[in-house]
């Protein structure tokens, strides 16, 4: 009951801490543009195979990276919350890499017994 006349003495305190300055989210915005027509110019360019594909994975991680941050709170959210958020996407890239490695296994494999490229 204490806490409840206490809060209701003070709501705009309470207000405040869940306002961020309008300044952050257009600046987050802008960011969010200029990563776009980067990614757009590696089409336009005309970039091929690995750097392009390393050049539009990396753009297209920061910008995810910005809109969770920011637009979804976890900039502020409990430490807990961000790695039951954060923490499964990372060990889902581990896991890919284990697998590319092991394609790269199998491919040798088949290359060296049959001689021949599937």
């Amino acid at each position: 009951m204490a806490h409840a006349e206490a809060h209701a003495a003070h709501p705009a305190a309470h207000a405040e801490q869940q306002q961020h300055p309008i300044k952050l989210y257009l600046l987050v915005w802008g960011l969010l543009f200029v990563l776009s027509a980067f990614s757009y110019l590696v089409d336009y360019f005309g970039l091929q195979g690995y750097l392009r594909w390393s050049l539009i994975l990396i753009f297209m991680m920061l910008k995810a990276g910005l809109i969770v941050a920011v637009f979804m709170h976890m900039a502020w959210e409990r430490l807990a919350l961000i790695y039951a958020i954060l923490l499964p996407p990372l060990l889902v890239l581990v896991f890919v890499a284990l697998m590319v490695s092991e394609s790269n296994y199998v491919l040798f494999t088949r290359l060296a017994f049959f001689g021949t490229e599937p």
